[in-house]
């Protein structure tokens, strides 16, 4: 959906968001059915997240159980050393689709989960493409040396604003001469999502990303929804690792993560 669109998406009465809302769930199946994708990455979340994940942070905690792989951030607010950042050791080339289930276990009311799609470096020294390279770097997660220093595509979700503004939006890193922060927001930015992500919930999460198209699809107990953004204009994103970020105070449980390639 254009920015134009999205516009006037928001004047319109129930029934025609209604139709919207479905046209995009049915554009986002025909995408998916029209890719040959192949499995390069599983994870039930019930085994040691070491053998296909990496850490950034050192204030992280990692469990499992039957129900998957529980991360949960640091708990003080405000502090840098306390967000966390788990990425897969494998690195993705091309088309990817990525699926998993999330279950938010905080309550906070602010603060952000972030899926990375496919990282790597700016290739600048120190900031190698290979981000394993400069790990170090990252041992205080600091937002601004992933924004600043990477080239990849974010997608911000269960995202709550200081002002309680409940959101998703995604990014294109990293930042330059021409681009600050603000300015790697790809259009539009999806701002009152207060039905979706509530705590104890499990929610299937499907991500399509193709060169010219991202879409995130959302499947609760009682609601689905797909948000989709274009990537023309964009520098296409070739290849690199998955990541998750919790910021500060935030933790959620992931079970039966995977990745598909064509």
């Amino acid at each position: 959906m254009n920015s134009a669109l999205f516009t006037t998406f928001l004047f319109m009465p129930f029934f025609a968001i209604a139709q919207i809302k479905g046209d995009l769930i049915k554009e986002f199946q025909t995408l998916d059915d029209s890719l040959a994708w192949n499995l390069k990455f599983e994870d039930e979340g019930k085994g040691t997240w070491q053998e296909k994940w990496f850490l950034d942070g050192k204030k992280a905690r990692i469990t499992h159980s039957k129900k998957g792989m529980h991360f949960q951030a640091g708990p003080e607010q405000g502090n840098n050393s306390h967000h966390a950042v788990l990425w897969t050791k494998k690195s993705f080339e091309g088309n990817l689709k990525i699926e998993y289930e999330y279950t938010k276990t905080d309550t906070m009311e602010r603060n952000v989960n972030i899926l990375y799609v496919q990282a790597t470096g700016k290739d600048t020294p120190p900031y190698h493409k290979d981000i394993a390279v400069w790990s170090e770097l990252r041992e205080t997660p600091k937002m601004s040396t992933y924004f600043n220093n990477m080239n990849t595509l974010h997608i911000s979700y269960a995202a709550i604003s200081p002002e309680g503004n409940k959101y998703v939006r995604a990014r294109r890193y990293p930042t330059g001469p021409q681009r600050g922060f603000k300015e790697t927001v790809v259009k539009p930015s999806y701002d009152d999502e207060r039905s979706l992500f509530q705590t104890d919930e499990t929610y299937a999460i499907t991500v399509i990303k193709t060169s010219d198209r991202l879409f995130f699809k959302v499947k609760g107990k009682e609601t689905e929804k797909v948000f989709t953004w274009n990537l023309e204009g964009w520098k296409p994103i070739a290849e690199g690792r998955v990541g998750l970020r919790h910021m500060f105070t935030r933790s959620a449980r992931y079970a039966n993560f995977k990745i598909y390639g064509n």
